[in-house]
């Protein structure tokens, strides 16, 4: 059985047509490059996209060849994206203008690498400082509910929507990721389901939810039969014509159900993501556990959900600051007591990532005449 491919869209050439040294041509060969060593095509899109605005903004200024950029003119595109407003009037964050010029700077080692200029200009470029910020929004899990029921379950394409949004808020899975699912990848008998080649080109098995399989299994005997068009490549989710969905094409119907529902949260597929991994960190599941579920390959990615999972704070806040409405049962007293002896450890490093934490409890609240040196 042949696999469906979507033919690549060539985009119009910028700068010299002809000249096989412009920016423009040495692009598409970097591109090719990064090709046949097997980099998924979403990043080299990705990639040729943001080179695309710099090898525009360098042609109107009538810069046409990698030999020609200099550190200024590199600094004064960083300033330029600095400086740029958004259709809204919003200024690009750090993180998006680093987007915007790291794959310049690896561009140009890779031209330097094959000799195809003396020197770089883009060696020693300074990138913006990122901001850290937390998701914007998270739902509860009543508010998940309310999205889930949105879907008309009594037609096929309603059936295979709310088992796509099921599947997103069990699993947590990317959208890249839900689109590229195969109908073997869902094993009903173990109850898991197997990310092939996600992000960073990893495959990784996770666990799927009784009540996500229920649906999946309702829309595969009742509705994807009638989806089906031709030769089946065996793609868990299909669009009306027989193929697999696309990404943005997910991303609009997943907002569009955020929409109806009512709430006043924006967002699309990484809200089930942000949702699933806050509220498992809030029902006590390690963070180790959670970054297995969402495929991060480095546990500070993971950690920025339990900046976001505050149950625990709060629960102590409300019971402990003076200013508090009522005084505590004795219910609520033992509670907190629990929380300060048996869980400040976890809590104090998935939050702060204190160095306190690793210590046994007794020996924090021992005083201590030693100097403490861990921080040395």
């Amino acid at each position: 059985m042949t696999k469906k491919t979507t033919p690549r869209v060539l985009l119009p050439v910028i700068g010299p047509v002809d000249d096989p040294q412009s920016l423009y041509h040495q692009m598409r060969q970097y591109l090719e490059w990064q090709r046949v060593r097997n980099y998924s095509e979403r990043t080299v899109e990705n990639r040729e996209s943001n080179l695309r605005l710099f090898i525009t903004w360098c042609d109107e200024r009538g810069v046409t060849q990698p030999q020609e950029v200099t550190r200024p003119i590199l600094e004064r595109y960083q300033r330029y994206l600095f400086l740029y407003r958004k259709p809204n009037g919003e200024a690009l964050s750090g993180g998006s203008q680093v987007k915007r010029l790291e794959p310049i700077r690896g561009w140009f080692r890779w031209l330097i690498r094959h000799n195809r200029i003396l020197g770089n200009p883009a060696a020693d470029l300074e990138m913006p400082r990122v901001e850290k910020r937390l998701p914007k929004h998270i739902l509860s899990a009543e508010e998940a509910e309310r999205i889930l029921n949105v879907p008309d379950v009594t037609s096929a394409m309603g059936l295979r929507d709310r088992a796509m949004l099921e599947t997103l808020y069990s699993t947590g899975v990317r959208r890249s990721e839900l689109v590229a699912l195969k109908v073997h990848d869902i094993d009903h008998d173990r109850g898991t389901l197997m990310v092939r080649q996600g992000k960073g080109k990893r495959d990784r098995l996770i666990p799927i939810g009784a009540r996500a399989l229920a649906w999946i299994r309702k829309y595969l005997d009742e509705a994807r039969p009638q989806l089906m068009m031709g030769d089946d490549d065996r793609t868990l989710y299909l669009t009306i014509q027989g193929e697999a969905v696309h990404i943005n094409t997910l991303g609009r119907l997943v907002n569009g159900y955020i929409k109806q529902s009512g709430l006043e949260k924006s967002g699309s597929c990484h809200l089930f993501r942000h949702t699933m991994a806050t509220l498992m960190l809030e029902n006590g599941a390690d963070v180790r556990f959670v970054q297995a579920m969402l495929g991060h390959a480095d546990l500070k990615t993971t950690q920025i959900y339990t900046h976001v999972a505050i149950r625990a704070l709060k629960e102590i806040h409300t019971a402990t600051h003076p200013a508090r409405l009522e005084r505590m049962s004795g219910v609520q007293q033992e509670k907190v007591t629990r929380l300060r002896k048996h869980e400040y450890s976890e809590f104090s490093r998935n939050m702060f990532g204190m160095a306190e934490a690793r210590k046994p409890l007794a020996e924090a609240t021992v005083a201590n005449d030693t100097p403490d040196r861990s921080e040395e």
